[in-house]
């Protein structure tokens, strides 16, 4: 050390042994050492992730019950394929429809996994 540069202590720098340990909120559930004043979040899972549904197709593969609720109107139809060079291909026939109790929500059927599932619209 130079004369020029000041010493730890009035550098302000503290010695690792007089820190107090950083509360990360774990012992209370929360927290993070970035925030440890705020609850941790829970895993809360992907935003309008896809759920199996209990779909009813009627004679043209259009639902006409979602979940045991019949389907009032179909709004929207299309179709996705895409990956089909790869190994896990997309093949999806999508419907966006409103239910008896006004919901809306969007229904498909995966062709590859020959299953529905559905979505808030």
């Amino acid at each position: 050390m130079t004369a020029a540069e000041p010493s730890a202590a009035e550098a302000g720098f503290i010695p690792a042994e007089a820190q107090r340990p950083l509360n990360t909120g774990r012992e209370e559930g929360g927290g993070s050492r970035r925030n440890p004043g705020f609850p941790r979040a829970r895993n809360a899972g992907r935003l309008n992730a896809p759920r199996p549904a209990l779909v009813e197709p009627g004679f043209d593969g259009r639902p006409r019950a979602v979940d045991r609720e019949t389907v009032a109107l179909v709004r929207e139809e299309w179709r996705v394929v895409d990956r089909w060079w790869t190994e896990e291909p997309v093949d999806r026939r999508y419907f966006e429809v409103v239910l008896e109790s006004g919901r809306n929500v969007c229904v498909y059927r995966d062709e590859e996994a020959a299953c529905w599932f559905a979505q808030n619209a």
